[in-house]
């Protein structure tokens, strides 16, 4: 739910603005509205935003620029000297110094490599063969032969390289060391610099977003505070010397949204943010985005073990025994996806790759709930010859498409207007009433009579809504030629939009499918008379297959439904998500 807002108008004496402001800020509980004009301008501002960038990079990389930069150089020289180490170790423990006396007594030595079946004696002597490459020394004169290739071998030998090595992991951890010793002294101030930073952000944006009025001598600021909180700031705007309004916002009006919700759908706020927030008129999609992102991420699970094993990292990672950087603050919503993964995967039948419902140990009655038995058993547990998980997955979709186009209509009729909405009125009583009178035509609660009288009165109403009365006041038949569009444009688009729900049930069977194979590769390796060595490989290959597939799998889950909740859901619900969050002016 969104917070209800008031906006505030302040008048204040230029001259005791400052202390105004100090005053509001230690409220904490204004949003300002702020201005776009000469904030680029402002040296000053521009300034502490780079600082402020500068930390977050910092805190980011954690260390400054010089200890990374000092860090890469020696890994740099760590990478080339172990290429160089293995590129010569094919010559063995040389030293340079001899190669040079040699040569100054008149025996200098030449390097070359060749095919290992063109080789001659002749050319020189063989020092070693790799693969299908032979490396010989000649001494005192080159070879011509086109087949040798001549070899730089360095002035280092192998082992001489390998030692250098050893000095530089030595560097290496000593730079990790100075990383981590000035990540444990500087993380704390560089943090609480960061906040008194933003602070002067905050500050230095609401005096630019000041107007002053009467030359310069009154100053006027807007803002808006949520209505259960309007209390304490008017208490405490009663006590300082201030002329204030405080008025309902206005359509047109930029009010910031606070948004109210429930521990479980609180969780799910960062994935509505990742779209855009809600419009202060709008409707807040997290309280229907949260449960249909569940059963779509458990859907596409599709296993009840891996269910399982969700709840037990996102456990880990909120009691911080398992610390992933990019997971941080996330075990809660991991959790509550592992739940929904244990609970659905399991009505679907899916245990690590096992199939429950068709495993003969499984007792009859843990199976009487598994979405398998909405199916005909004659008909191989099918509905109509489709796969229940199918069918069920459409459906779905269609509860989906039909819920948001619901919302749709109410929140555009409470924000425009019935007369501004009666088309999308027409729409929602065409389908959403379509669909009901099928169902009750189909478990025979309405006759066949009642059922063309109810078809035809839906199809007189939506009609009218349609492609009459869809824009008030314009020429009908501009109405017509608008909803005929209209008409191709949902006829297209609804169809595309139900099928795309299809991927749940294509993701949920790829890892049910993909698991089974694993299992199936494990017992082969096992054979009839298992023994250590096959245990072995039986326990390698069905962890390894599995952890894959769950990586592959929550991958999956994340993205498609994140892309049915963007695309499908919040096209047909009207959600445009072009709100800011409400950020009170306040200290750090």
């Amino acid at each position: 739910m969104i917070t209800k807002m008031k906006k505030y108008t302040f008048l204040v004496m230029t001259s005791a603005y400052d202390r105004f402001l100090q005053e509001l800020q230690s409220t904490g509980v204004v949003h300002i509205t702020l201005k776009s004009e000469g904030m680029a301008d402002d040296e000053t501002l521009q300034q502490s935003l780079s600082r402020i960038d500068e930390i977050n990079r910092i805190l980011r990389q954690g260390a400054p620029d010089q200890l990374l930069q000092e860090k890469a150089e020696v890994e740099a020289k760590i990478a080339t000297t172990r290429k160089e180490a293995e590129r010569v170790a094919v010559w063995g423990n040389f030293s340079s110094k001899r190669l040079e006396e040699l040569k100054n007594a008149g025996y200098e030595l030449f390097f070359y490599s060749c095919p290992k079946t063109a080789f001659q004696e002749e050319w020189g002597v063989k020092i070693a063969e790799q693969g299908s490459t032979a490396y010989f020394v000649s001494v005192g004169s080159p070879v011509s032969d086109e087949q040798c290739i001549e070899q730089n071998i360095g002035t280092k030998s192998a082992s001489e390289l390998n030692t250098d090595l050893e000095a530089l992991n030595g560097l290496l951890v000593a730079a990790d060391a100075r990383i981590q010793a000035w990540w444990q002294q500087n993380e704390q101030p560089l943090r609480e610099e960061l906040k008194k930073a933003e602070a002067a952000v905050d500050w230095q944006r609401v005096t630019l977003s000041t107007d002053h009025t009467a030359e310069g001598r009154l100053s006027l600021l807007e803002g808006f505070c949520p209505v259960e909180q309007c209390g304490e700031l008017n208490a405490k705007l009663d006590s300082m010397a201030c002329y204030y309004v405080a008025e309902d916002p206005q359509a047109d009006d930029k009010t910031p949204i606070k948004l109210r919700n429930n521990k479980f759908t609180k969780l799910f706020e960062p994935l509505t943010g990742m779209y855009g927030w809600p419009d202060y008129g709008e409707f807040d999609p997290t309280p229907v985005l949260g449960p249909f992102f569940l059963l779509f991420f458990a859907l596409c699970i599709g296993d009840a073990g891996y269910g399982l094993i969700l709840i037990l990292l996102g456990y880990l990672i909120h009691k911080d025994k398992l610390k992933i950087d990019m997971f941080s603050g996330l075990g809660p919503i991991i959790m509550a996806l592992g739940v929904g993964s244990t609970v659905v995967g399991y009505l679907m039948g899916g245990f690590f790759g096992i199939d429950l419902f068709a495993a003969t140990w499984m007792p009859d009655w843990a199976k009487v709930c598994m979405f398998k038995n909405l199916g005909d058993p004659a008909d191989g547990y099918k509905i109509m010859g489709y796969d229940v998980m199918m069918v069920l997955a459409l459906v779905i979709g269609i509860v989906h498409i039909c819920l948001a186009m619901t919302i749709k209509a109410v929140c555009y009729t409470k924000r425009f207007g019935f007369k501004q909405t009666v088309s999308v009125w027409g729409w929602l009583t065409l389908i959403l009433g379509g669909l009901i009178t099928a169902v009750l035509a189909m478990t025979n609660v309405l006759s066949q009579e009642a059922t063309k009288i109810v078809l035809i009165v839906i199809a007189a109403v939506s009609a009218l809504g349609i492609y009459i009365f869809n824009t008030p006041g314009r020429n009908p038949l501009i109405n017509i030629g608008a909803g005929l569009w209209d008409t191709y444009n949902m006829a297209t688009g609804i169809m595309g939009d139900v099928l795309s729900y299809i991927r749940l049930y294509a993701l949920g069977l790829a890892g049910g499918m993909l698991g089974m194979a694993f299992n199936q590769l494990g017992t082969m390796v096992l054979g009839e008379q298992p023994n250590v060595g096959t245990w072995i490989g039986f326990i390698l290959i069905v962890t390894f297959g599995h952890v894959l597939n769950l990586l592959m799998a929550c991958l999956g889950a994340f993205v498609h439904p994140l892309r049915l909740t963007f695309v499908e859901y919040f096209k047909n619900s009207g959600y445009e998500g072009t709100g800011k969050l409400y950020k009170p002016f306040k200290k750090a």
